[in-house]
């Protein structure tokens, strides 16, 4: 009896669908997988025809995926992942150098532990250097030569330079045993200026007329996340980053959606440890958005 015939889903149309999904939209995805949004388009109904199911449900403003999709989409973040860690052993051992790198603290604090760790692994000649703050202030610091490469936020999705890696929508949310949204005016946790999380607030805020009030203010990400987790206000952050102890807010609760924020990659022109900075800019370019998803800028 002959078998049937094995099909073997190619990498690449998995990696333009994952960045669909983390990007919202083919022209997102093509930006940062370096091809047009027709051929990624025409690579997601390559896909589809080789999985043999409908993987978006699409329309004229932005891409949903079906219950299939959403299946698919954690077997292709896992295969990749996979693909993606056993290249940068084979390829790579001996690479070696120090890389200074700056990230907003909320993400040190959650999703680059793991994902740097997976990298370390990969690569244990490497020293990483991580520091935290705000993005405008990490930017800042760049030009002044601290830093090799910097993870940033970005509310302004047109400019602002570096690489898109990733799109995050900004999540309201309160304690979980607190009703800090029902008051009037609102209360907010904030860090001061010039924090990319604030000013969305603030202007979303501003923009209905809604009342508000500063509750507390701090630079310190886990000041803020203690301060609403003990109920003295509601504050915004990527949706990536939210505490799973925390309760969400939306439409239902009074309070509009904020919109995603760009995340992107800002590399400095350096002589040194070239090699260790390419291969950690790759890495972080295409996990980023993957440990998001199974997981104050």
């Amino acid at each position: 009896m002959i078998g049937l015939a094995v099909r073997n889903i190619p990498t690449d149309l998995m990696r333009s669908f994952v960045k669909a999904i983390d990007g919202g939209s083919f022209t997102r995805a093509a930006e940062m997988v370096g091809r047009t949004q027709s051929a990624v388009s025409l690579q997601i109904k390559r896909l589809e025809d080789v999985v043999g199911v409908r993987l978006f449900q699409r329309d004229a403003h932005n891409l949903q995926l079906t219950a299939q999709g959403r299946t698919f989409a954690q077997y292709a973040r896992r295969m990749l992942a996979l693909n993606d860690e056993v290249l940068a052993l084979m390829q790579s051992p001996d690479v070696s150098g120090r890389v200074r790198l700056g990230a907003p603290s909320e993400y040190t604090d959650s999703l680059l532990p793991r994902l740097l760790g997976r990298f370390a692994q990969a690569h244990p000649n490497v020293m990483l250097e991580v520091t935290s703050d705000l993005s405008k202030n990490l930017l800042s610091r760049q030009q002044n030569g601290e830093f090799d490469l910097v993870i940033a936020l970005h509310d302004d999705i047109q400019g602002g330079g570096g690489k898109p890696v990733h799109t995050e929508p900004l999540i309201w949310f309160t304690s979980a045993d607190h009703f800090g949204h029902m008051q009037s005016p609102l209360p907010l946790v904030l860090a001061p200026p010039p924090c990319v999380y604030r000013r969305r607030m603030l202007q979303q805020l501003n923009r209905e007329t809604k009342p508000c009030r500063i509750a507390y203010l701090s630079s310190s990400h886990s000041a803020v996340l203690a301060a609403v987790r003990a109920g003295l206000g509601v504050t915004a952050m990527a949706q990536s980053t939210v505490p799973d102890d925390v309760r969400p807010l939306g439409a239902a609760d009074g309070l509009s959606p904020l919109g995603h924020l760009d995340v992107r990659l800002h590399r400095r022109a350096t002589a040194e440890s070239e090699e260790a900075i390419d291969y950690l800019e790759t890495y972080i370019a295409e996990h980023l958005g993957q440990a998001g998803s199974v997981g104050a800028g």
